[in-house]
């Protein structure tokens, strides 16, 4: 199966061992705001439980109400794809792949695509960790498998930010923050993806380059 990129986001980050990283890009992409495919924030951690362990976030579809969050739904023809850079090129030397079918949320990887950049296909051969999709409301469900963990389903926005005040400043009415702000994104949903992953699948690089994609089926 043939993937084209629909959205490179600037969701990139640079993971350390210990580090704590974070993008997000709320409402700046208008040509997939409001889309199955638009991505809202990007997280990668040390997991809280497993101190040998990474975690890969993604939010999707964000800004959902929560009257219309219950029947949001992942996209079928979506990819979500996490890119892991451990030589320090900017270039994916691992991939892990999230897919949506049939209720369920399929992870394959980590490992090395067949191609780089804009164009991808799903890498069975990375094997496979799948779970139930959660439904809002409900206990998550979480799959595991190769010592990797998988989540996806409706979260809570975990993305704080007074936009609101950010927009006065950018326009020349405020000269910083409050304290405390207003949450913009208080109440609101996205469809989280998460993917918790060894260290050691990943190389043995101190620092890791990293961003996500979502790319569309052809």
């Amino acid at each position: 199966m043939k993937i084209k990129h629909l959205l490179l986001t600037a969701l990139a980050v640079t993971a350390t061992a210990m580090g704590i990283v974070w993008a997000a890009d709320h409402i700046d992409a208008p040509a997939v705001t409001s889309t199955t495919s638009d991505i809202t924030d990007y997280y990668a951690f040390q997991s809280p439980e497993n101190a040998d362990n990474l975690v890969f976030v993604a939010n999707l579809q964000g800004l959902l109400d929560p009257m219309a969050t219950a029947s949001a739904r992942f996209d079928e023809q979506i990819m979500v794809e996490f890119n892991i850079d451990n030589t320090g090129d900017a270039v994916e030397d691992l991939v892990i792949q999230a897919v949506f079918r049939d209720g369920k949320v399929q992870a394959y990887g980590p490992v090395a695509p067949a191609e780089t950049g804009l164009i991808s296909r799903v890498e069975t051969d990375g094997g496979l960790v799948e779970a139930e999709i959660t439904q809002y409301n409900e206990p998550a469900i979480v799959g595991s498998g190769k010592g990797m963990k998988v989540f996806a389903g409706p979260r809570d926005d975990p993305f704080f930010f007074d936009f609101t005040q950010y927009s006065e400043i950018i326009a020349g009415n405020a000269s910083g923050f409050n304290d405390p702000g207003a949450d913009t994104f208080a109440g609101t949903n996205v469809l989280s993806v998460v993917v918790e992953v060894p260290k050691s699948m990943l190389g043995n690089a101190a620092t890791l380059n990293t961003w996500v994609e979502s790319k569309r089926k052809i």
